[in-house]
């Protein structure tokens, strides 16, 4: 299965041009309690299948989480579901280097 990525500094000048972005954060809660992407929505990996009707085919999402790993088998499984357009940040947060914002 091909997964499309982003580097963390792709998103960042993405964001920057002013672009809207639908980022979300699969990170668990004690995690982005540390600090996440203002522009992120924060839905746990495991409760990705709860929210696919939140969720639009026709848009691009941009997953995040530490490292990249989880995001990315959450991009694995929207594709299944016939997500196309989503997209894996690589080296998660551990390579963001923007702002952060806490989680309220």
């Amino acid at each position: 299965m091909n997964i499309k990525t982003i580097t963390p500094d792709e998103v960042k000048e993405r964001l920057q041009k002013g672009e809207t972005l639908h980022l979300i954060d699969v990170r668990e809660d004690e995690e982005v309690a540390e600090g996440m992407i203002p522009e992120a929505v924060h839905i746990r990996m495991a409760d990705i299948p709860d929210h696919l009707d939140k969720l639009e085919s026709k848009n691009e999402y941009i997953f995040i989480c530490r490292s990249g790993g989880r995001s990315g088998k959450v991009c694995e499984y929207l594709q299944l579901q016939g997500y196309e357009h989503v997209v894996n940040m690589v080296g998660g947060m551990l390579k963001w280097t923007g702002e952060l914002k806490q989680k309220r």
